[in-house]
């Protein structure tokens, strides 16, 4: 029974993560909820080991059916790996719990800016062309990569919300363009897990293919209503994503 609720919850965090990030608002949950003696590294170890081959099904979905550019993307995704190790070193130096008290305020800033700005991200439009563009990939893949090592809550989104902002991409271009540097930043996070022996490889299988499920369920359904659907879920993801780091760090805090 353990098994089948955790992979019904790696299926549909797959699902939401496929469209615009947040997996880990289903799977961790259901993982602290059902294992709740298991110490919280190997938890968080089961969910990227589930998650990272979602986002893999995801990234060559979208490399399929939408333009990727490569030459920008390629470079920002090793940065994007380096970054989260570095990062995830970092959080063993120095607490991150400034940062868990302010993330429900950026990430309402976030929400806020898009909501106000309603063709945000509808058209496709790229600012910056050639190295700028790489360029600028770069700087959001160390950056947001770092983050996810350190931190973690929001990465997909964080990811999503810039390449739109940032870069001018509309929100499909957008997330199959974070998924590629969400791949890097999992990749990273997971080796140092499997090093330090945070993973129960006995579960990766099942949750692994039950992830990759809902992660091709989700991107189809994103690419057959495009950006606009994409946009939808991108606040409905935000605003869950505000509810549930405010309650960690204003309501449960110890």
């Amino acid at each position: 029974m353990e098994l089948l609720l955790i992979s019904l919850a790696s299926l549909a965090a797959g699902f939401v993560d496929s469209i615009v990030g947040g997996g880990g608002l289903i799977l961790l949950p259901a993982l602290f909820a059902i294992f709740p003696s298991a110490p919280p590294a190997t938890l968080l170890g089961v969910n990227k080991s589930a998650s990272v081959w979602g986002t893999i099904s995801a990234t060559f979905q979208y490399a399929h059916r939408v333009e990727m550019p490569w030459h920008a993307l390629l470079p920002a995704a090793g940065l994007a790996f380096a970054g989260s190790m570095v990062g995830a070193w970092v959080v063993t130096q120095v607490s991150p719990d400034a940062l868990r008290a302010l993330l429900p305020l950026v990430l309402l800033a976030v929400l806020i800016y898009t909501l106000a700005r309603k063709d945000l991200g509808r058209d496709h439009a790229p600012r910056f062309s050639g190295r700028r563009e790489t360029a600028a990939a770069c700087v959001l893949g160390v950056t947001i990569g770092f983050y996810d090592g350190f931190f973690g809550p929001g990465t997909g989104s964080f990811l999503v919300f810039l390449f739109v902002r940032w870069l001018g991409y509309d929100f499909l271009h957008a997330s199959a363009s974070a998924k590629l540097l969400n791949v890097a930043s999992n990749v990273a996070a997971l080796s140092l897990f499997a090093w330090k022996g945070h993973i129960w490889w006995h579960y990766v299988v099942v949750l692994g293919l039950a992830n990759v499920v809902g992660s091709m369920l989700g991107t189809r359904m994103a690419l057959k209503h495009g950006s606009g659907f994409v946009r939808v879920a991108f606040i409905v993801v935000v605003s869950a994503l505000i509810l549930k780091t405010g309650w960690d760090a204003w309501v449960r805090m110890p």
